[in-house]
């Protein structure tokens, strides 16, 4: 039976009676979208610069990943891993001839995609390597990867662990940029590996300085360490290139997708080279060493598998990194115009920050009025991560918002 139309603020009180309130959503309820714009159930149209949070990376409603996802639940949702499935070989062979990796594992979101990788770290040093002493996960301050215990055990913002103890150990937080840290804990020869983001996306949109991403493979490669990267938000195209390590000429051993894989259906997976891939290989015998229900299911590899070719058959990078370029340089002259408020544009393809001064909830809320999406990244900065498919008269339509909003604080 189909439910009445129900108004944005009847929707609001259901929420507030029906939902744990674990969230601080913002007061509308979105219904429907088409590219780079919402629409909430009151009938306003905003501009979506966030994109689910750096997911929806062919923005919403694109027609032929909206024609392949609907192809795909008319002809297989879901057969569980004790069989093959068409479209998870696919998605592997796709992500494998992309990057480094030789093997794939899905998984259903970014926290599972680190947890495999830190499971596949721990028993490759204890079956692999013979070093079933070296268990400690080397982490760097201000990251964040994920809210299950094992994640937010080792994301390097202690606000997140607050009230989750005891947590999963042993942890060790290295200062992130810095080389010099890093060698101080890896030459111990304790760590079974070392995760962290190519850009440290939550922790306030940090790019590392040149030079840091290759200093760490050569630590790992002279330690025995496994080097994680985490590209749950920076990979799949979201700063010009299929994955945010590349712009650096440095491979991992391991690396984490999630995001922008499923084009907003959730997936997630672990890529990893064939050596440290024996991480999670099974022993005859023995028991499945990691598994996932609904990991790699045909409908969510189908639409890796869309999002995928889509990306390449419309020269999305080459986009990501030409509307990038010019949404820097816009933020860069916010920074200029308003110096008192806005102090430092960050970030690399369609993944930006501007770093500003007074509170940025409020200039986040004021950026909402106006009809603009954003989302924050650390404690200070608004992000910009908005769909590959937007327009530069959309990043223009957004950048003078938040001109008027800062002008209006200055």
């Amino acid at each position: 039976m189909t439910q009445p139309p129900r108004t944005q603020a009847d929707l609001l009180a259901l929420a507030d009676q029906v939902f744990i309130k674990n969230y601080r959503q913002a007061p509308i309820v979105l219904a429907r979208g088409a590219g780079s714009e919402v629409w909430d159930v009151a009938g306003r149209r905003y501009l979506d610069m966030t994109a689910g949070i750096a997911v929806c990376g062919l923005g919403h409603a694109h027609p032929a990943f909206t024609a392949r996802v609907t192809e795909q639940l008319g002809r297989l949702v879901h057969v569980s891993n004790l069989f093959f499935n068409d479209q998870g070989i696919l998605a592997a062979e796709q992500l494998v001839r992309r990057s480094f990796a030789d093997r794939v594992f899905f998984c259903n979101s970014g926290a599972e995609a680190n947890e495999g990788a830190l499971k596949l770290a721990r028993r490759y040093q204890a079956v692999v390597a013979g070093a079933p002493e070296r268990t400690t996960i080397v982490s760097t301050h201000g990251s964040f990867h994920g809210r299950s215990f094992a994640t937010v055990s080792i994301t390097g913002q202690p606000k997140y662990r607050e009230g989750f103890g005891p947590l999963v150990g042993p942890v060790e937080f290295v200062t992130y940029g810095d080389l010099d840290s890093a060698a101080a804990v890896l030459e111990r020869r304790t760590a079974c590996c070392i995760i962290v983001e190519p850009i440290q996306a939550e922790g306030g949109l940090i790019v590392p300085p040149a030079g840091y991403l290759a200093g760490l493979r050569a630590l790992c490669d002279a330690t025995g360490t496994l080097l994680i990267f985490d590209e749950v938000q920076t990979g799949v195209g979201r700063t010009g290139t299929w994955f945010g390590h590349q712009h650096e000429g440095v491979t991992p051993d391991v690396m984490t997708l999630a995001k922008g894989l499923g084009g907003g259906v959730p997936i997630g997976a672990v890529c990893a080279t064939e050596r440290a891939a024996a991480g999670l290989a099974a022993v005859a015998g023995g028991a499945v060493p990691h598994a996932s229900t609904f990991g790699g299911n045909p409908l969510a590899c189908g639409a890796a598998n869309a999002v995928l070719d889509i990306i390449e058959a419309d020269g999305l990078l080459a986009r990501v990194t030409e509307l990038g370029e010019h949404l820097g340089a816009r933020l860069e002259a916010l920074v200029t115009k308003h110096p008192g408020v806005a102090r430092q544009a960050r970030g690399r393809g369609l993944l930006r920050g501007l770093q500003v001064g007074g509170e940025v909830a409020k200039l986040n809320a004021a950026m909402r009025d106006r009809g603009v999406l954003l989302s924050l990244a650390g404690a200070d900065v608004l992000r910009f991560a908005p769909p590959y498919v937007v327009t530069r008269a959309q990043l223009d339509e957004a950048v003078d918002a938040l001109d008027a909003v800062l002008a209006g604080v200055a």
